[in-house]
């Protein structure tokens, strides 16, 4: 098992673009000046000894020097020890709407990745309960099978995108019977669906399949992701935005929240709807009423002994920065006398 401790300390690796935007910046005003001062034949018989590889090679070692750095501080830990321990929680499955519409940006950046973000941080609260997750389109699957690995959970959850389901389409009837039969009934405890979606229900009756679940012990959660006014559905190439999807007569797709959908299907799945928001995605108060239920005692297995690994990443950053100071920008007698590098 692999882990950081401090792995808030990972956000400075973000300050690498900046630093070699910084250095991009400061090559050209060097350029600039240079040619100010001489023109590039003449600045050769200035300077002859200059080497512009040996500066270039200079901030590549720092900046290697410099992740390490912040990879080390972050304490890198290596599991050592797996113990047998006995926890207390309730069986939880997030299904998540991957259809087209959840690309919609009413919720910032977009309803799938607000979705995304809110779900991390929820599972970064779960202390002993057991999770899953399920993916759904025109149908649906399951994306990570029910385990207490939760930092397997961040990482399938990092990978949910529209595109991992092949058929399109909003089918929440299919994803509510897909967790009936993923749970472990013989287990005991308490069992619990989180629908994430806009309502936009198109394939099934998914009102019936929450009747169904309720009727198998499982409560039914919704969460609407969007607005009741709805948001044009983005189009992308590459990456790129390069408009909005349009029906048959070309007019602009807006999709709409069915809030009247999702609260009908958590009624009749014995839970209840909250509406996300940019400020709130509204997992809080369905994980405050899941706190309440009937937990079940299990056995899983936890690493409980790390070993810190930081040293072998400051070592190596100190022994980069060392190198990138002993190096000059002067060129080496082999570069003289061949001109290999050039200025």
């Amino acid at each position: 098992m692999f882990r950081f401790e401090h792995s808030y300390i990972l956000w400075g690796l973000l300050l690498v673009p900046i630093f070699l935007l910084l250095f991009y910046v400061m090559k050209r005003w060097r350029k600039k000046s240079r040619e100010k001062f001489a023109e590039h034949d003449l600045f050769i018989q200035l300077m002859p000894d200059y080497s512009n590889f040996r500066y270039n090679a200079k901030f590549v070692l720092f900046l290697i020097g410099f992740g390490l750095l912040v990879i080390g501080i972050s304490n890198p830990q290596i599991g050592t020890k797996i113990e047998e321990v006995k926890r207390e929680g309730i069986d939880l499955i997030v299904a998540v709407d991957v259809s087209n519409s959840m690309k919609a940006e009413d919720l910032s950046p977009n309803r799938l990745e607000r979705a995304k973000r809110a779900m991390l941080q929820m599972v970064e609260e779960l202390k002993s309960d057991r999770f899953g997750i399920i993916v759904f389109a025109g149908q649906a699957y399951t994306q990570l099978p029910i385990t207490t690995d939760y930092s397997a959970a961040k990482l399938f959850l990092n990978t949910i995108d529209t595109d991992i389901v092949p058929t399109q389409g909003t089918a929440i009837g299919a994803a509510i019977d897909l967790t009936i039969e993923s749970f472990d009934y013989e287990a005991g405890g308490s069992k619990a669906l989180i629908i994430v979606t806009d309502g936009e229900n198109h394939e099934d009756d998914a009102i019936e399949a929450a009747e169904n679940a309720r009727e198998k012990g499982i409560q039914v959660y919704t969460i609407g992701m969007g607005s009741p006014n709805g948001a044009p559905i983005p189009l992308f190439r590459r990456g790129q935005k390069i408009g909005y999807r349009q029906d048959n007569d070309g007019n602009t797709v807006v999709s709409s929240l069915n809030e009247n959908m999702l609260k009908d299907i958590a009624g009749s799945g014995g839970g209840i709807y909250v509406r996300a928001t940019n400020a709130n995605a509204g997992f809080g108060s369905i994980l405050d009423d899941l706190s309440g239920l009937d937990k079940a005692e299990f056995e899983s297995q936890v690493y409980t002994d790390y070993e810190d690994r930081f040293q072998f990443f400051i070592g190596a950053a100190l022994l980069f920065f060392l190198i990138s100071m002993l190096i000059t920008e002067k060129k080496g007698k082999l570069a003289k006398n061949i001109n290999l590098f050039g200025t």
